[in-house]
């Protein structure tokens, strides 16, 4: 049976003379946390905007469960995106709405389910990130962090079986940072949902990820265990993961 909830297969994207993307090939596995590391402007953030169609390929195949969603036009992305849910990087909550408003957005769009339900739900979600008696808040009365759960809440407010992360650390403090990590890993465990997390943040890495990709300049280098991230030869993720010290210097 196909492990692979994902596969890019030589997936190629360019803006203009810029190719972001040389030929991406790569599964992520059902149930996982892939962790796609690269520094800035290495292509992260577009690859995974292309599974739920916000960028398309220039040539190549990208197959969400068993679906290859490359030429898919709005109305047919629209079940794939109620299967995975991104949280954006800045969270993008709408500001004139509450948190309770914010985290039923989806649900009241794109399900049948009566008031009663919705706020149960609502209910349900922020309690899984931690988030108790927060509904009435506008998000200009969260922290930094609130935001991120509550638009993780929002995430999950729809049962996707897919979550892409993007760069959901940046701009935390560490101990903000590191219960994001954990919610990440919780949700894991509790919805066994698949996650994808975009990230240079290496701590973050090595804490939530089962399998490591490491894009550079649009190709990727290396897809690996966390343990096979750590020991592996290929210099310029050694370089990286280095922090830009040692010989691997040398090699680029």
């Amino acid at each position: 049976m196909d492990e692979g909830f994902v596969r890019f297969e030589d997936v190629h994207k360019a803006f203009g003379p810029k190719k972001v993307l040389q030929g991406i090939t790569f599964d992520i596995r059902r149930g996982e946390t892939l962790v796609v590391l690269g520094g800035s402007g290495s292509g992260k953030s577009v690859l995974i905007r292309h599974i739920i169609g916000l960028h398309r390929p220039d040539s190549g195949h990208v197959i969400v469960d068993g679906e290859d969603v490359v030429g898919y036009d709005e109305e047919r992305l629209i079940p794939v995106r109620k299967k995975v849910a991104m949280l954006f990087q800045g969270g993008a909550l709408f500001d004139s709405m509450n948190v309770r408003e914010n985290v039923a957005y989806g649900l009241r769009e794109h399900t049948d389910l009566g008031e009663p339900e919705i706020r149960e739900r609502v209910r349900a979600k922020l309690g899984l990130v931690g988030l108790e008696g927060v509904e009435e808040l506008m998000p200009s009365e969260l922290s930094g962090g609130m935001k991120k759960r509550v638009a993780l809440a929002r995430s999950i407010s729809m049962e996707p079986r897919c979550i892409l992360y993007d760069e959901p650390t940046t701009g935390l403090d560490p101990v903000t940072a590191n219960t994001i990590n954990d919610l990440i890993r919780g949700l894991q465990r509790q919805i066994q949902v698949t996650s994808v997390v975009v990230t240079h943040d290496i701590q973050s890495a090595f804490l939530v990820g089962d399998r490591i990709a490491y894009l550079f300049e649009g190709r990727m280098l290396f897809v690996g265990t966390v343990a096979e991230a750590r020991t592996s030869d290929e210099p310029r993720l050694r370089h990286f993961l280095s922090g830009g010290r040692g010989r691997e210097d040398a090699t680029l």
